[in-house]
This record gives structure tokens, C-alpha cells and sequence, in this order.
């Protein structure tokens, strides 16, 4: 059976120069379409920066040790030296950054708009941090946990020593709990001094409210260094829970996602090797396969992520290495030296590795 076909009435021939006119705009915007499509979503934030001229950052609240400004409103503290790492990458200038403190909760809202263009330091990685705001975590710059501050008098080095004491300690989240279950484990015993707020931990202890203060590693420091003899107190080594810290990104831009995962694994590598700020230079005529890939001389590892050759150089030219950065912000010159512990490179005992270069 053969197939009916459209009828005809006999007249004027169709209008085929009508019809191409309507379906050229629809043409226009396929292709058009088609064109951002194959654009690297990537590109976006790396291309935004460099147009604008310098790098945002952000990072939750001001922390001592951290993030820190002067009388003079100058920042300075490890969340900023990574984030002037990232701008020595980027635009090969580690100044050219404008660094904002997002104080309360207000720190995934920000990147997802723009307002800045990484965060140094958020919230500790969750699986929900990761998943749910459109948020990336580009890798663990720092690795902390809930600790114990006691001071020097009490004769104590480890947790596992700690009975019948007094404990302050922020009331009504997972602190209490890691602290009831460390205690029952270790078959201790203690007494609670919950209060509301950070600030009230600091008060109640330098007042001898409490013997000992259980909170984040970073939130024990700052408390340290804030006391009128920092020396004379100390962060317990154990941790008696995971927090994972490190830049995190707008989820979707790869290219920028890299850029920022290997300026911060570029200072990881670098104190592996040896290469330091001071060395950078005079390491160009080394011979170590290693160094060499990361100052650039033998292979290219910048153009793939738009960047030039001897990125990884320019950064440690600019902040050093991950050891410098800490001794910098953490070490004894600060009068509350923190040891590297977790934070310690994994040939050395710690957690802090990085994928080679190559």
C-alpha cells in the first residue's frame, strides 16, 4: 500500500526565501547555544580574575593564627598566606588579593554568588558541606579535631591522663558527647562547665572556673594565645574527633577547582623536597627529577590549568612552603607555638600529603 502524500493546490511556488528568514534567528540561537556549550565552564572564575585584576578570598571569622588584622587593617595569618599563594598562581603577584573576614555563618551564600572567589578556610569538610551548597572542597590544608587545653602546673602531656577534673565546654552540641563518650572509654571521671559561647570558655578558665577547656584544636589556640603567659598552657596532642579544613570552591569550575588544589598540594610537595623561599632560585640547576618538575624546568604543568609553567615557583617565591606557612603562623616566634602533629608530613608521622608532580 502506498503512503499518502501532502497535497499541493496548483498557484504561486512557495515562498522559500519567507521561510529561511523565520528559521534563520532559530538557526542563530542553536548554534549559539551550541557555542557556550563547549566553553569550559572552568575558565569562568580564572577568566574573572584576571579581569578584574586581583583575587577575593574569604574566610569564617577572624581567628588568631589564621586570619588576623593589624591596627592598620592589614590582614596576615595562614588562611591569608594560602590565599596569596593562590593569587602568586594566578596573576604572579601575591599582593594583589582583597581579603574578607565572613563573620557568623554567612560563607557558602558568598562564593555561590561571587563575592568571592575562594574560601581559605570554611567550615570542616563534611559530607554535606560537599554536597548541598554548591560547594567544593579542594583538598585539607589544615587537620584538626576537638582537644583539651590544660595548663603546664597540671603536669599533664596526654589526655589519657585527664581524671576528676572540671571542664568547660561549649553546651548543647557534639562537643558534650565526644567528651561524656572520651571519658567513659578511658573510665575517667569529670564535671561539666557548659557555657554558651567560645568567648565564655576563655573567660571561665583564665578565671579557674574550670581546670581544663575541650574545643578545637584552632579554637584552643587562639584562647592560648590570648592569655597573659601562653607558654604556661598546653594543647593536649589527641584529638577526639575529625575536622578536615582547606579551600573550598564554587562546585562546577573545574579548571579553578585545579588551580586551587595544586597551588595548596604545590606547598606540600615543595616542603617534601626541600624547596623553600629561600632556595626557590638557586634550585633551578638542581638536578632532582622532583624539583625540577615543580620549579617548571623540565615538563609544563601550567599551561593544561591556564596557567604559566613556573606557577609552582612563583608561588613559593611568594608564601614559602606548607612547613613555612606553619612556623610562620603556628611556631615558636608566635609565644604559643602549636606542634605539627596531624599537620605534620606523612614521612614524618602526620596526615599531610599530597599527589606528586609528574
Amino acid at each position: 500500500m502506498r503512503l499518502p502524500i501532502c497535497e499541493r493546490k496548483a498557484g504561486k511556488p512557495p515562498d522559500l526565501t519567507r521561510f529561511f528568514k523565520r528559521l534563520l534567528p532559530l538557526v542563530a540561537g542553536l548554534a549559539c547555544t551550541l557555542t557556550l556549550a563547549t566553553v569550559p565552564a572552568g575558565a569562568q572564575t580564572l577568566q574573572t580574575v584576571r579581569d578584574r585584576g586581583f583575587l577575593i578570598c574569604g574566610a569564617t571569622n577572624p581567628l588568631p593564627g589564621f586570619a588576623q588584622q593589624d591596627g592598620e587593617g592589614r590582614w596576615s595569618g595562614f588562611d591569608v598566606d594560602l590565599c596569596r599563594g593562590i593569587a602568586a598562581a594566578v596573576l604572579g603577584d601575591a599582593d594583589k588579593i582583597e581579603f574578607r573576614s565572613l563573620r557568623g555563618e554567612a560563607r557558602f551564600a558568598p562564593l555561590q554568588t561571587g563575592m568571592v572567589d575562594v574560601l581559605t578556610r570554611s567550615g570542616p569538610w563534611t559530607q554535606r558541606r560537599d554536597t548541598l551548597y554548591g560547594a567544593a572542597y579542594t583538598g585539607t590544608a589544615f587537620f584538626d579535631g576537638q582537644a583539651f587545653l590544660v595548663p603546664q602546673s597540671m603536669g599533664v602531656v596526654s589526655a589519657f591522663e585527664l581524671d576528676n577534673i572540671s571542664v568547660c565546654i561549649i553546651d548543647g552540641g557534639e562537643e558534650l558527647e565526644r567528651v561524656a563518650e572520651f571519658f567513659f572509654t578511658n573510665q575517667a571521671s569529670y564535671t561539666e562547665v557548659p557555657y554558651e559561647d567560645v568567648a565564655d570558655l576563655a573567660v571561665a578558665y583564665q578565671a579557674g572556673l574550670c581546670q581544663v577547656v575541650s574545643a578545637s584544636g584552632r579554637q584552643l589556640q587562639a584562647i592560648r594565645r590570648a592569655l597573659p603567659d601562653p607558654s604556661a598552657h598546653r594543647i593536649l596532642p589527641e584529638r577526639i574527633s575529625k575536622e578536615l579544613l582547606g579551600p573550598v570552591v564554587r562546585e562546577g569550575d573545574t579548571q579553578w577547582f585545579n588551580i586551587v588544589r595544586w597551588t595548596l598540594f604545590t606547598l606540600i610537595n615543595a616542603e617534601e623536597v626541600g624547596i623553600t623561599q629561600l632556595n626557590v632560585d638557586s634550585l633551578l640547576a638542581a638536578r632532582t627529577p622532583a624539583v625540577r618538575r615543580i620549579l617548571g624546568v623540565d615538563g609544563d604543568f601550567g599551561t593544561a590549568l591556564g596557567l604559566t609553567p613556573s606557577f609552582m615557583a612563583d608561588v613559593l617565591r611568594a608564601v614559602g612552603n606548607y612547613g613555612e606557612l606553619y612556623d610562620r603562623h603556628f611556631g615558636p616566634q608566635t609565644g604559643a607555638a602549636l606542634l605539627r602533629g596531624q599537620n605534620a608530613l606523612w614521612g614524618n608521622g602526620g596526615l599531610l600529603y599530597a599527589a606528586p608532580v609528574r
